[in-house]
């Protein structure tokens, strides 16, 4: 049976995260599979992971830049010191253990989910070893990051891109061959009826995910619909703004925050919401609208986020709202609550675009690059 080694920089919260995780677990039946995690952030992975993976971890240290900021913020300038000294340390620690492993790991396949780990396992990896680079972020015009990523993956087999938009801008870019792989999405074993009044919204409560304009979004939407309700799942760095802007809303009894929830937690809440809204200033795939188009809700969001073009069909299982126009998405919005036989027939074909990013379909092209 063959061994495949996915690098890891960590196995907490992120939607690369949870995409190597999924990956993980479709490929443990029929491969040795083994995750390796340059930092210990939680005692056990947030993203459920098949008993028969394993799991190692290069180290216990924990990144510190949430504390370098907090000081540097507070003037602690002392405190801010020792920290930025210590996030040197554990830079240099970080690359050395890595390397290390990579230089004397035995593995069939090593899949690399970020672009310092593709150039240091194709500078360091055995010859014999399949060396794929794995790219979820989009570059979003920025050239110098995309040319970071051009130079990573000089030295390996394979980039995988999660979308067409990725693969069409590196395939002639890149000295390795393109393969476009979308991220997969389970089916949900229940789906929404559509008639509850909820609406939902998922990520990581940070700027780029926009969810202090989704709170303007849904303030034109609750003065039209009082009865209706946004559910919002996740944690983040924003928490505090967009507790704050709910309060001077008066929107504190309409808007739900959930903070972070486990899969299962956030399926009930699908299965009982009937609109999925995205903020997204960007969005490199947006795995939570397929989340949703499998539980057969449509979704609205700005075609800003990149992913959300590539997913959402305009007009047919969900709408893309141009140039972050607030009061135009509030108005699909409220035309979908007013409309339940057209989210009805828009949540139809949303299951039926999800069932083309399932387990079974993303698993078979994943496999075809390791046989």
């Amino acid at each position: 049976m063959k061994r495949v080694v996915i690098l890891a920089l960590h196995l907490g919260y992120g939607g690369i995260e949870r995409a190597l995780s999924d990956l993980a677990n479709s490929l443990v039946d029929d491969y040795n599979v083994e995750i390796i995690s340059t930092y210990k952030v939680y005692d056990k992975p947030v993203n459920r992971l098949d008993r028969k993976i394993k799991i190692t971890y290069l180290s216990d240290l924990k990144p510190n830049k949430k504390e370098f900021k907090t000081y540097l913020k507070k003037f602690k300038l002392i405190s801010a010191f020792k920290e930025g000294i210590k996030s040197i340390k554990i830079l240099k620690l970080k690359k050395e253990l890595m390397i290390n492993y990579i230089k004397n790991c035995d593995a069939d396949v090593i899949i690399s989910t970020r672009d310092i780990h593709n150039k240091w396992l194709g500078d360091y990896a055995k010859e014999n070893i399949l060396k794929i680079g794995w790219e979820h972020n989009h570059h979003h015009g920025n050239k110098k990051y995309a040319k970071k990523i051009i130079d990573s993956c000089s030295k390996l087999d394979y980039l995988v891109l999660v979308s067409k938009d990725l693969t069409k801008y590196y395939k002639d870019k890149v000295k390795c061959k393109c393969i476009y792989i979308p991220n997969l999405v389970e089916k949900a074993e229940t789906k929404s009826d559509l008639k509850n009044h909820n609406l939902i919204s998922i990520g990581r409560l940070s700027k780029e995910k926009g969810f202090l304009d989704l709170i303007d979004v849904f303030s034109l939407v609750h003065k039209i619909y009082p009865d209706w309700k946004l559910n919002i799942v996740g944690d983040g760095d924003e928490l505090e703004n967009i507790k704050s802007k709910i309060e001077k809303q008066n929107l504190k009894d309409s808007i739900i925050l959930h903070g972070f929830l486990q899969k299962e937690q956030i399926g009930k809440i699908l299965s009982k919401s009937s609109v999925y809204m995205m903020g997204s200033y960007t969005e490199s795939f947006g795995i939570v609208l397929l989340e949703a188009f499998s539980y057969g809700i449509p979704c609205v969001a700005f075609d800003s986020a990149e992913g959300a073009k590539e997913i959402i069909s305009n007009n047919w299982d969900g709408y893309l709202i141009k140039n972050r126009d607030i009061n135009e998405m509030a108005k699909r919005v409220c035309y979908l609550i007013d409309n339940y036989n057209r989210r009805f027939l828009m949540g139809q074909n949303a299951i039926r675009k999800a069932d083309k990013y399932s387990l079974e379909e993303v698993r078979e092209k994943w496999v075809k690059i390791i046989k």
